[in-house]
């Protein structure tokens, strides 16, 4: 996916997150049980990309706030339950690198790595400078 951003113009429509994500994962991870530690959704297990597939796609339709969104799901500070809290940010914010970091960090639990990750998709994306310096 950052390969593809590098390439880019523009942000990407926000499905185009979710898909792109979910066809790279799908093949990689096949039938991984993945399960969620907390949130609405500790009952789910299956593959991570199924997850996404379903709940992120749920959330853009309902125009959850990331808070919301990520509040639902669990976003802890685990790798797999920073993915969702990080690509629902891009979905929503990659257009503005500022205010996607801003939502990445306050709006995030894991917030460190959901940043992390946020910052390397809008860097890749809209270049350095597009950072604030701060």
């Amino acid at each position: 996916m950052l390969w593809q951003l590098l390439g880019m113009e523009a942000a990407p429509e926000p499905s185009w997150w979710l898909r792109a994500y979910v066809e790279a994962a799908r093949d990689l991870e096949g039938q991984t049980a993945y399960q969620p530690r907390g949130g609405a959704f500790a009952g789910y297990r299956g593959p991570l990309w199924r997850f996404f597939d379903e709940r992120l796609a749920a959330a853009c339709e309902q125009d959850l706030t990331t808070l919301a969104a990520c509040e639902q799901w669990w976003s802890g500070a685990y790798l797999l339950e920073t993915l969702p809290g990080a690509l629902y940010v891009l979905a929503r914010h990659a257009g503005d690198p500022e205010d996607a970091l801003v939502r990445a960090v306050n709006d995030t639990k894991g917030n460190d790595t959901v940043a992390a990750l946020v910052g390397a998709a809008v860097g890749a994306l809209h270049g350095a400078s597009s950072l604030p310096d701060r």
